[in-house]
């Protein structure tokens, strides 16, 4: 997908400017890993959840009438577990220490969650745009028909010519008649 040091900086960048985060991760809405900073926690069952948790946000903010999703915050005994939109088809999900400035946390999470999101849906368009190109170059270039295999017919018995000896009376083929 899209390439996975551009988001890795950007996770990077951010637990500079928030050191009360302690994990970053990038996944699909359908809860694969883009990118992942997270020490001591497993990225893939993180994005699992976070995806699983996405349904649930997506169908509440629709069924209450509050528009499309944008974040979502869980808070913990022991932190917060923030997951932010990142684009159509991403999002960002940060794990924080108790002690995280929460509206500093939205206001990082969510331009990263921007950014982030810039370069994953440019990356789709490049993707589906590439998949154009190759389909419209494939329908104006005719399908090439597999090569048939020789078909192998038995031999022939080879023909045998010998020469006879021709009489004088037969070197004419045609016959008169008198009438």
């Amino acid at each position: 997908m899209v390439s996975e040091p551009e988001i890795l900086d950007e996770l990077r960048r951010l637990r500079a400017r928030v050191p009360q985060l302690t994990g970053a991760l990038t996944a699909g809405v359908d809860g694969l890993v883009l990118a992942h900073d997270t020490p001591g926690v497993e990225p893939e069952v993180v994005a699992a959840l976070t995806a699983a948790a996405l349904g649930v946000a997506v169908r509440m903010a629709d069924t209450t009438g509050q528009g499309d999703f944008r974040e979502l915050l869980v808070r913990g005994v022991h932190g917060y577990v923030a997951t932010y939109a990142a684009g159509e088809s991403a999002v960002l999900t940060l794990l924080a220490q108790d002690r995280v400035n929460v509206g500093r946390l939205h206001l990082e999470g969510r331009r990263a969650g921007a950014r982030i999101g810039e370069l994953v849906d440019a990356w789709e368009v490049r993707a589906r745009e590439a998949k154009a190109a190759s389909a419209d170059a494939s329908a104006r270039t005719p399908a090439k028909t597999p090569a048939k295999p020789p078909v192998r017919t038995p031999a022939k018995p080879p023909v045998v010519r010998t020469r006879s000896a021709r009489g004088s009376a037969t070197t004419n083929a045609r016959t008169t008649t008198d009438s």
